[in-house]
This record gives C-alpha cells, structure tokens and sequence, in this order.
C-alpha cells in the first residue's frame, strides 16, 4: 500500500513536491490543499486534485503525512503546531534564530496528538546541518563555516514580498570571496555574519511605493538582513522575469580540524550542494523525510523531530538488505 501524501501550500515549493512524490514509487499524491480558490489551481500533472485548504480536517483518515510548503516568516509558524494537532507533517521551517521556539511550540502539539511533526527539513537546515554534526562529531578539535550561494534564498525572497509596496522579489545569498579564501588556505579564521556573506535583493515595487521606505524595512529586518551588508536594487517586472525567472542556489559546509598527539595533523571536511531549482531539490528532501515521518509513526513514535532524530534508512526507499549490499 502507497503512502499517502498531501500537499499544504501550492507555490515553487508545493510544484516541487507534487514532482517529487511521482519520482518515488512507495507513495501518492492525495492532493493539494490550497488557499486559493482550487479552480484557479493548475497543478502539475492534471491527475492531481485540488482542495481548500479550509476542508483539510475532512481528510485526515486518508492522509499519511501532510507535507507543509508555506513560508518561514508567517505561515509556518502558525500553521505547523496546528495542523500536528491532526496529521503527520514536515516543513521546512528556515529561520534558524527562531528553530528551538517552533520546536517547542510544534511538539507539544505533536505529542498531544500522537503525531510525527519533522520540522526544518531541507538542504540548510537539513543537509547541511547533518553534515555539521557529522563533521563536528568527527573532529571536535576543528571549525566549521558554511556558505550559502550564490543563489535565491526562498525563505528571504519571501519576506521581502511581504513588505508592504513590494510586488515582486528575489534575494541573491553571496559568499564574500576574501573570507572564503582565508577559510580555504586553513586559517581557521573567525568571521562574523556580516564578514562571511553578502545579501542583494532585486524588487519591484508598486508605482505608488515608498522605495526609500521599502529599502530601509529590507536592510533592518531582523533574522534575515540586519546582520548582513545587503544591496537592493529597484528593477521593472520585465526585468525580473527576463533576469531572475530561475531559482538557482547552492552552497557548501567545511569543517577543518586537528588530530594526532600534539594536533600535528590537519584534516578538511567538506560537503557542497549545486542546485539548478532550489525548490525542486528542497521538496525532494521533504519528500523523503515523509517517508520517514509515515514509518516512525507506525512504529509508535511522536513529537516533534529534525534532521537529527532520523536514522538514514528510514529515509529509503530500499531495504535494509539492499542498503547492505550495494550502498554500505
């Protein structure tokens, strides 16, 4: 029996997932839930089925696990703790200053219910922040950096829409060259927020918009830019579409550290991402970690979990046996 997805949330992210769910033949699309009108909607793949996301309690006897593609910055955080109240779910929650807060809030609603609720879920936070842990794990006398970029922040992109007068946005994440070069020659440098990366947003703004207003909102919005050196640029709808229609992104985790008696040898960790749609790559880790959610929660366990609390084989699709032959 296929393991029933659904959908909560149809933009970049929502067409990803509805892709990736046909990549994995151990599950099914139920449908998406939207709060759009559904005949507005045009998924993917025609087979797919559109609901309001108003009538998703009708269907929690027919949904696995419920695959959350809001935005970090105002729809996760309310929708998340409330939908674990009924289903199985993920999200991919990226605001990493406030992660321990929609833990809590997300577990107790979890537990409450016997559910599965997997949050931040993604390439950072996800893969990358395995990767941080296998490489601070495996050489505790070390450092480690991670650098985003370049390449469209969804999360950011997002929040910058949400500024009022602004009707179109994309952010661009940039490692700053000098501080990836002190990183790569084995320094070991200590580099603030601001050192390491910089932010450039590109918006459209309305005729009427306030674009010095717009512009200062961008630069102080905390979490997101106010610890970055950030450049915005005011650009035609044309422009955007012809420039920026593409959501690439990409970035990489390196750890360097010491080992021997006296630390006389030096070791690089280093794992890095290539992404040509970072929201197709990211729904393709949620759907995953679905696959996961649906097996632990069978086998009895809830609350809230990351990245962390999942052992690789629940991730697969393959056996243990198979994972034994051919991929350990």
């Amino acid at each position: 029996m296929k393991i029933k997805v659904a959908i909560a949330g149809y933009g970049n992210l929502g067409k990803g997932v509805e892709c990736a769910i046909a990549q994995n033949d151990d599950m099914e699309l139920f449908g998406i839930f939207t709060r759009r009108s559904p005949d507005s909607v045009k998924p993917v793949f025609e087979s797919s089925k559109v609901y309001h996301i108003d009538n998703v309690l009708d269907y929690k006897d027919d949904i696995d696990v419920l695959i959350i593609c809001g935005g970090s910055a105002t729809d996760l955080p309310v929708q998340t703790p409330e939908l674990a109240k009924s289903f199985n779910v993920i999200d991919s929650f990226d605001t990493h200053a406030k992660i321990p807060e929609h833990f809590a809030n997300v577990d107790a609603s979890a537990k409450q219910s016997g559910k599965i609720a997997m949050i931040s879920v993604g390439w950072d936070p996800g893969m990358f922040s395995l990767n941080r842990l296998y490489a601070d794990a495996i050489l505790p006398d070390g450092k480690d950096y991670t650098f985003w970029g370049k390449g469209v922040s969804q999360g950011h992109s997002d929040a910058v829409r949400r500024i009022e007068g602004v009707l179109d946005a994309r952010q661009y994440t940039i490692p700053k060259e000098d501080a990836l070069s002190k990183v790569r020659n084995g320094s070991n440098p200590e580099l603030s927020t601001r050192e390491k990366h910089l932010r450039e947003c590109f918006v459209v703004a309305s005729d009427d918009a306030d674009k010095e207003k717009i512009e200062n909102e961008i630069k102080t919005m905390p979490n997101y830019f106010a610890d970055y050196d950030t450049v915005v640029h005011f650009i035609s709808a044309q422009e955007m579409q012809r420039d920026h229609s593409g959501i690439p992104h990409g970035g990489f985790v390196i750890r360097s550290g010491k080992t021997g008696a006296d630390g006389e040898n030096t070791h690089f960790i280093e794992y890095s991402l290539k992404l040509d749609s970072n929201p197709e790559f990211t729904a393709s880790v949620l759907v995953c970690y679905a696959r996961a959610a649906y097996r632990m929660n069978k086998e009895g366990i809830s609350g809230c979990k990351t990245v962390f609390d999942v052992a690789p084989s629940y991730l697969s699709v393959k056996s243990g046996d198979e994972l034994r032959a051919h991929w350990l």
